[in-house]
């Protein structure tokens, strides 16, 4: 079992005396040298890429509630494939393995969800109430609510570029596509987003003439 860091809640959150990281081992067994290197290779690794990761898989769409475990995954399956990992390499195994744990994460929560039309008539008009949160609470609500809107693999792009400041080319080489189609997937999630944005806009506008 690897232990996890403290998660952060917000973008630009830094891990502050992080916890140690674990590896499985016998109680009564003798930690080898390479144990150990191997243990402080990952914990490397978490402490390089956790924040963003933790961010982006929740973008992804993951309920706060399975972040941890996702991200579980996610590094149980690096250190697992550490051999096979350049160091090099180490980020972009990260986030495409955490972009391919958090999809079938989401399509399991999915499959198991069942809705009824009373909570489908509470939830069709979610925008936050104008006095109801801060600023910043207000902007991270409305966020979180478009990018719901998106496909994944939109949203991902999505959120590498404009959220983590990626440039296309690191998108490309981290999520394994090519170039061209990170491009498109980019355009059609801004012209999603703005689309999304534009209807949030309006339905405020009426809230705030309405008596």
């Amino acid at each position: 079992m690897i232990k996890l860091p403290t998660q952060p809640h917000l973008r630009g959150a830094t891990l502050m005396n992080p916890e140690p990281l674990a590896l499985a081992a016998p109680e009564d067994a003798m930690v080898s040298p390479r144990a150990e290197a191997r243990e402080a290779r990952v914990r490397r690794m978490v402490e390089a890429h956790f924040d963003a990761l933790w961010r982006f898989t929740r973008r992804l769409g993951v309920e706060t509630m399975d972040v941890d475990d996702v991200m579980q995954q996610v590094l149980e399956i690096a250190a697992a494939r550490l051999a096979d990992i350049a160091t090099s390499s180490e980020r972009s195994f990260l986030f495409s393995t955490a972009f391919r744990v958090a999809s079938e994460q989401r399509r399991r929560r999915q499959s198991r969800r069942e809705v009824g039309d009373a909570a489908i008539a509470r939830t069709e008009d979610p925008t936050p109430e104008p006095d109801a949160l801060t600023d910043q609470a207000r902007a991270r609500a409305v966020l979180d609510q478009v990018l719901a809107s998106m496909p994944t693999e939109l949203r991902a792009v999505f959120t590498l570029y404009e959220i983590e400041e990626m440039t296309m080319a690191e998108i490309a080489e981290l999520l394994g596509l090519p170039s061209g189609t990170v491009a498109s997937r980019l355009r059609r999630a801004r012209e999603q987003f703005e689309a999304h944005v534009d209807r949030l806009q309006a339905q405020m506008r009426r809230k705030e003439v309405l008596p």
